[in-house]
């Protein structure tokens, strides 16, 4: 069993100060200059894996950059969860990430207050977060986009194994109503107990309690397309979903360069931050 509670109490203890993203209760330039210092902050949770560690960075960097919107994001650590006794299933052979079923915490982490986000690491956000918060609607109990996606690769990642299952790649990146009555049910011992299908799936949920996000929210490298002349198919958040410019053999993936930018633009933030506060 876990001790759960503790750390449900405060939501926010999942966070680790060690990055770039520290400090989001200050958040970005956008809005410090032109929004209340006490609005409401949208909650963002990024899912953590040590091997893409890099990945994370470039995720929140990228989605502070634009932000116009107060946000806070949390790192969702699965080291820190055992640690709190949160989390405590045993990793499976299929589990390709660390996050792979501690992202159903999300309404738990948020204190069943609000909306908030889920989404993987390995994301680069090209527009202001505030556009998706946007699309919102009190009606849903989740919303996301809801891909037909069967990939024809065996393998990902580092090397990692390669699932098909329905509704794939749905839960890489969602907005949950969280204090929906049908969310309360995404305990940390549902989650510790509850199958893959039953999670990633979405099976807590009636089919009309998932909201609909257009596509580019959730552009699928490799999979999804632009096409020329047609604004409404140009990405909005790009998800490197089979592997990064982070991982070795995947550094001349499609968009690449614009993850390779958006690292640059990082590296160069972070070495300011650390001019700062030397002596």
């Amino acid at each position: 069993m876990s001790g759960g509670a503790d750390l449900h109490s405060s939501g926010a203890d999942v966070r680790v100060s060690h990055s770039i993203c520290d400090n989001t209760n200050n958040a970005n330039e956008n809005y410090r200059n032109g929004f209340d210092s006490n609005a409401k902050k949208f909650k963002i949770f990024i899912g953590y894996d040590p091997r893409e560690d890099l990945a994370y960075e470039v995720c929140c960097y990228s989605l502070l950059q634009r932000s116009s919107i107060p946000i806070e994001i949390f790192p969702i650590k699965q080291c820190e969860l055992r640690e709190k006794g949160v989390y405590w299933r045993e990793r499976g052979k299929l589990e390709s990430t660390e996050f792979s079923f501690t992202r159903f915490l999300t309404p738990y982490l948020a204190n069943y207050e609000g909306w908030a986000m889920f989404v993987d690491c390995d994301f680069l956000y090209l527009r202001d977060i505030n556009e998706l918060v946007d699309l919102i609607d009190e009606k849903y109990a989740i919303m996301c986009v809801q891909h037909d996606y069967t990939p024809k690769e065996t393998t990902k990642m580092d090397g990692a194994v390669q699932t098909v299952y329905p509704r794939k790649n749905w839960s890489s990146m969602v907005l949950y109503n969280c204090g929906h009555p049908k969310n309360l049910v995404l305990t940390p011992e549902v989650v510790n107990k509850e199958t893959g299908a039953f999670l990633h799936r979405f099976q807590w949920l009636d089919d009309n309690e998932i909201g609909e996000i257009p596509f580019v929210w959730n552009f699928l490298v490799g999979h999804n397309r632009v096409v020329e002349g047609n604004p409404s198919t140009f990405p909005k958040a790009i998800h490197y979903t089979l592997g990064g410019p982070w991982f070795e053999q995947w550094k001349d993936c499609e968009f690449g360069d614009l993850w390779l930018k958006e690292l640059e633009e990082y590296k160069k933030e972070a070495e300011k931050k650390v001019d700062i506060c030397m002596p």
